[in-house]
This record gives structure tokens, sequence and C-alpha cells, in this order.
């Protein structure tokens, strides 16, 4: 049994920049709702079935690394780590490392797996609580997790994807990720996060509660001149209704 997946009807603002040849597609739905990560308070994990008890959130499946230096950071945010902040650190050490190097170049090296999820994952009993070790460390240091966990970690679930057309001039979508992004692959998700009315439970819109994010993807520029827009247009705090659950389907 599976859920299709929600719908919302969606607003879109779009900013050319022609010193990029470039033009940004932003998200206004998504952007200005109140979504917030729920991990361990409601996350059901992305399983082929509920998950809840395990406390994996998304890392079920470990990260994908970007290029090499996301895995350079990385490997140095590691040696940060001592036992007591990570449960896997001497699985880690005895088995290389926890990055896993692909076989083929074409493939995206990725974190190593342990226990059936990211090695990087504590779980729960252990003494520094469930969560990612290098985002218990980088609080922990008062640093931002950004500067420690793999890039496609911290940017979830903002979706960044660039479409070029013939003349060359890209087109940059920012919004978030849902089931359907994953391919088929997401039709195997028993929940994802973006598609919960539960999910949108934050105190703040995306924009402000994912700042620092959004001003790494997309540059502050960009971020200030989608703000103008919603001061022009002075929409309500939370524009995103809750969504609607679509019927089941076996």
């Amino acid at each position: 049994m599976s859920l299709t997946p929600y719908t919302n009807t969606k607003e879109w603002v779009s900013f050319t920049d022609k010193a990029q040849n470039r033009t940004w597609l932003l998200d206004v739905t998504f952007l200005t709702s109140n979504w917030s990560c729920i991990y361990g308070n409601g996350c059901k994990g992305v399983l082929t079935e509920d998950s809840s008890f395990l406390v994996q959130g998304c890392c079920s499946y470990g990260a994908f690394f970007i290029d090499g230096d996301d895995v350079a950071r990385v490997k140095k945010s590691a040696k940060k780590l001592n036992k007591e902040d990570w449960q896997f650190k001497k699985a880690s050490d005895d088995s290389g490392g926890p990055v896993k190097v692909p076989k083929k170049s074409k493939e995206s090296a990725t974190t190593k797996l342990y226990d059936d999820a990211c090695i990087f994952l504590n779980r729960p009993g252990f003494p520094a609580g469930p969560g990612c070790a290098l985002h218990q460390k980088a609080l922990k240091d008062g640093v931002s997790p950004m500067s420690y966990k793999p890039e496609v970690c911290w940017q979830l679930p903002l979706r960044v994807e660039d479409l070029e057309d013939a003349s060359g001039h890209t087109f940059t979508k920012v919004t978030s990720w849902e089931r359907k992004d994953w391919g088929a692959g997401g039709e195997e998700f028993h929940w994802w996060c973006t598609e919960d009315e539960n999910a949108y439970a934050g105190t703040q819109p995306v924009h402000i509660g994912m700042e620092a994010e959004l001003n790494a993807l997309v540059g502050k520029d960009v971020l200030e001149r989608f703000r103008a827009y919603l001061t022009d247009k002075n929409p309500p705090a939370v524009k995103l209704p809750r969504p609607t659950r679509a019927a089941k389907k076996t």
C-alpha cells in the first residue's frame, strides 16, 4: 500500500540575473510556509513502512557527496569526533574511515552504512542521544551544522535544480523535494516530510528558518530580492495551507 502524493497549488516568482544569464524561479508557497524538520518528533523516516521507533529520519540510506571538497570537509569534521560524540567511531576507524569510495568513476562517494543506516547516525540508547553525530558535535562546538555535515544533508528539504534552454540561458528552480522527485524509489517511501501536514508546524517561515541554507544555495542577493517581493505583496506570515491527505490507493 502507498499514499498518493499530497497536492497543493503553488505560487512562483521569477527574477532575471543578466550578469549570470540566469533566471531564478522560486517556490513562494513552500518558502513562506511554516515547514520545519520534525526529526525525533513525529518523523516516520523514509523506509517502506513507518519506522518512527528507529529514529533514523532521512539517514537510512547514507549521504551522497557533491564533490571532492564535500568529502574532504566531512572527513576533517569526523576527526573532531570522539567516542562520546560518535557511537560508531570505532567501526569507522576499523573499516578505514566513514566514506565509501565508488568502484566506478561516474558514481558518487557516499557515507558508509552501519547497522542499516548512515554510520554517522547515533541510535536510540546512545548516551549522546539519537541523531547525526556531526550535527550534534557542531552544535556542541557552537558552529553551524552546515560546516560539518555533507552538503546534501543540510540542504534537505530544499531542492535547487538547473535547467538550460537551447540558447544557453539557465533557469534555476528553488523548491522543496517531493516524493516524485526521487523517481521510482520515491514511491517506496512510506512517508515524506514535505507531504505531511504535521511537518508544517514551525514558528517561522522557511525563508527565515533556513536563511543560512538559502544564502549558501542561492546567495544573499537573491534571497533579499525574494523578501522584497514578499514585502511588496504584504503576504500573510504563513502562506501554505496544511496539505490535504489524498485518498489511499492499494
